[in-house]
């Protein structure tokens, strides 16, 4: 598999969880989804930006674990991950999951909303991405997202949030 070229931004508005994503780490999750070039910036943040985030795009007025604003899909994807560090804990923790692995897949997840996949609505489109995402996680090494959490405490309500595919910063 071929890896493409990426421009990486990486911010800590909340630094929690600095020492366990460091650079090459987020991007070799983000590379090895990447389909076409990228410029890709991920931001991690706390509960108050990610709820506000969530509410001002989605209608949502909660944190959620992943947000993925798009801008472009060819010939370079050009996106924002937003991934709220507490969520991401919470989950990786109810799941039972290491909290490494949780954020390798959100940011797999992140990737692929970026590149127009999407997962709401279509029953299809969410069996083809889940698909997609498993390829990937085994292809990084890592387990199928979707095995650990069925056999972890988490119900199926704590899927990765249906990111914004659409969402534009104003």
């Amino acid at each position: 598999m071929a890896l493409h070229p990426l421009t990486l931004s990486l911010q800590f508005a909340d630094p929690r969880h600095r020492a366990q994503l460091p650079r090459h780490t987020v991007a070799r999750c983000i590379r090895h989804a990447l389909e076409a070039p990228g410029e890709i910036t991920v931001r991690i943040v706390g509960d108050d930006e990610g709820r506000a985030l969530n509410r001002d795009y989605r209608g949502k007025d909660y944190a959620t674990n992943v947000l993925t604003f798009d801008y472009a899909h060819e010939p370079v994807v050009q996106a924002d991950l937003v991934l709220c560090a507490p969520v991401v804990e919470a989950e990786a923790r109810a799941q039972r999951i290491p909290l490494a692995e949780h954020y390798a897949h959100l940011l797999v997840h992140g990737t692929l909303h970026a590149q127009g996949y999407d997962h709401e609505g279509d029953e299809v489109e969410a069996e083809a991405m889940e698909a997609r995402e498993t390829e990937l996680m085994l292809g990084l090494g890592l387990r199928d997202p979707y095995r650990l959490r069925a056999a972890g405490s988490a119900d199926s309500s704590d899927r990765p949030t249906r990111s914004p595919r659409s969402a534009r910063r104003r």
